[in-house]
C-alpha cells in the first residue's frame, strides 16, 4: 500500500446526499492521451464514519496496483456539501483534476452538460458484471442514451413504524396509502403526544412516492428535453394525498411544514412519531434513538392494497473525468471500485445497498432488515429527470415551496402545482 491509510486529505465529516448545483465549464478533454503508468487521483465522498469505507477502498486499490505495474493511486475524501465548488474547479483546471470521482446520481446530467464526465458507453457495455445492474441505477448514469459512469450504491426509503404503538392499539402496518392516512390519524387521536406519521413540507423524496403511486410524474420527455407534469391530474391527486397528512389530526402544519428528511428521521428516532418514511441509510440514526428495539420496517404501500409505492432511487456513482490522461487505467479503476465484490463489501462495512440485483438478493438473505428495501427496489423505483435543469429545480426549492403553499392554505393544489410546473418548465427551457 502506498498510503497508510490511503488518504490525501480528510475534511469535515458529511453524510452522503445526492443533490448539487452543476458547475459551469468549458471543454476540458485530453484527446489522444492514454498513459499506461503513473499516478491516478481519486476523489470519494467522506462519510460520518469514514474508516470502514477506507478499508474497502484500500483493498480495491491494492488489487488495482498489483495488476498494473508502475502505477499508484492517491485518494482524497471530500465533503459532500462542498463538492459543487470542488468539481467546478476540477472541470476548469484539468491539471489539478482527479481521474476518477464519486458523484451523486442526480448530478449526472449537469456534469455531462458541462463536459466533465467521460463517455464510457462502450466499456460499460462490454463489462460482464454490468448486465446485472438495476435498470434505475443504470438510468442514473445515462444521458441521451450514453453511459457516463458506473452505479456505486443505491438508497431507497421505506415505512418505519413503532411496533409497540401499533401493538397497543391493535393496528397492523398499513397496506395502502388510504390505510396509511387512517392509521396515522387513529394513532394521533389515541396518543395525541405523537405524530401518526412524521411528514415534512421540505421532504421532497418522501413526497415523491405519493405522486408516482397515483400515476403522476414529475416531468415527461419532450423532444430532447423535458416538460413538467407536476400539474397533471394524477400528480395533483398524489400532492393532495401527501399534503392531507399535514394537520392537527396527524402532523400539525405549524410544526411539520418546514421539516425536511432529516427532521422526520429525528422525529421517529426520538420517539415523537409512530411512523416515518426513512431510508435504509438512516438505520444507524434510528438505532441510536429511543425507539431501538421497538420498530419494524415495511415497504411504503401504494394506492392498491398490497402494492408498493414507487420510491426515489437515490445513491451515488463512480465516473471518470473527461480530462484524464489515463483513460484505460481510470476506467479499470472505476469498474473495480463499483464491482460486485466491492459493493458487497461496502454493504457489509457501511450498509449501502448494492446496485446489482443478484448481490442485493444475497445481502437481503443474510440481513433481514434489508428485505423491505430490496422489495421496494424490486417493485420498481423512479428517478428524477435526467436533465441539467434538475439541479436548478432542486436548489430553488420548487417542490418544497409547492407543498408548503398547499399545507399553509395559501394556495390550493391546482394553483400551487401550476406555479411549480411553470418554474420547472423555465428551468428545462434554460437547460436546453
Amino acid at each position: 500500500m502506498k498510503l497508510a491509510p490511503r488518504l490525501a486529505v480528510l475534511l469535515a465529516a458529511a453524510v452522503v446526499t445526492a443533490t448539487a448545483c452543476a458547475p459551469q465549464t468549458s471543454d476540458n478533454s485530453s484527446p489522444g492521451k492514454d498513459e499506461k503508468s503513473g499516478t491516478l487521483r481519486v476523489w470519494l465522498f467522506q462519510e460520518v464514519n469514514n474508516k470502514p469505507k477506507e478499508k474497502v477502498v484500500d483493498a480495491v486499490l491494492a488489487g488495482f496496483e498489483g495488476a498494473h505495474e508502475d502505477t499508484e493511486v492517491t485518494v482524497e475524501y471530500i465533503p459532500v456539501e462542498t463538492r459543487a465548488q470542488r468539481v467546478k474547479a476540477a472541470f476548469n483546471d484539468p491539471d489539478s483534476a482527479p481521474d476518477v470521482i464519486e458523484y451523486g446520481n442526480t448530478d449526472t446530467a449537469g456534469y455531462v452538460k458541462d463536459g466533465g464526465l467521460l463517455d464510457v458507453t462502450e466499456e460499460f457495455g462490454a463489462w460482464d458484471e454490468a448486465k446485472d445492474t438495476d435498470p434505475t441505477a443504470r438510468q442514473s448514469v445515462t444521458v441521451n442514451g450514453k453511459v457516463y459512469g458506473a452505479p456505486y450504491f443505491v438508497g431507497v426509503r421505506a415505512l418505519y413504524y413503532r411496533t409497540d404503538v401499533l401493538g397497543e392499539l391493535g393496528l397492523k402496518p398499513p397496506g395502502s396509502l388510504d390505510e396509511l392516512a387512517s392509521t396515522a390519524k387513529r394513532i394521533r387521536a389515541e396518543q395525541p403526544g405523537l405524530y401518526g406519521i412524521a411528514v415534512g413540507g421540505a421532504y421532497t423524496y418522501g413526497a415523491m412516492p405519493f405522486i408516482w403511486a397515483n400515476g403522476g410524474e414529475l416531468a415527461t420527455r419532450k423532444g430532447g428535453s423535458y416538460a413538467s407534469a407536476i400539474d397533471g391530474a394524477a400528480a395533483r391527486k398524489g400532492i393532495e394525498a401527501y399534503t392531507s397528512l399535514f394537520g392537527d389530526d396527524n402532523c400539525p402544519a405549524a410544526k411539520c411544514a418546514g421539516m425536511g428528511g432529516n427532521d422526520t428521521v429525528t422525529a421517529f428516532a426520538s420517539g415523537k412519531a409512530a411512523m416515518a418514511i426513512v431510508g435504509d441509510f438512516s438505520r444507524r440514526a434510528v438505532e441510536a434513538g429511543k425507539v431501538k428495539g421497538k420498530y419494524g420496517v415495511v415497504p411504503l404501500p401504494g394506492v392498491q392494497p398490497g402494492s408498493i409505492a414507487p420510491a426515489f432511487a437515490g445513491g451515488n456513482n463512480i465516473g471518470v473525468l473527461k480530462s484524464t490522461s489515463h483513460r484505460t487505467l481510470a476506467v479499470d479503476l472505476m469498474k473495480r471500485l463499483a464491482s460486485k465484490e466491492a459493493q458487497g463489501e461496502l454493504f457489509d462495512a457501511m450498509g449501502f445497498l448494492p446496485t446489482y440485483t443478484d448481490v442485493r438478493q444475497r445481502v437481503a438473505a443474510e440481513e433481514p432488515f434489508v428485505k423491505p428495501f430490496v422489495d421496494t427496489l424490486a417493485a420498481g423505483t423512479k428517478f428524477v429527470p435526467a436533465s441539467a435543469a434538475w439541479a436548478t429545480i432542486d436548489s430553488s426549492l420548487v417542490l418544497p415551496t409547492m407543498f408548503q403553499e398547499v399545507v399553509s392554505g395559501r394556495k390550493d393544489v391546482g394553483a400551487a402545482a401550476g406555479d411549480a410546473a411553470r418554474k420547472m418548465d423555465e428551468a428545462f427551457g434554460s437547460a436546453g
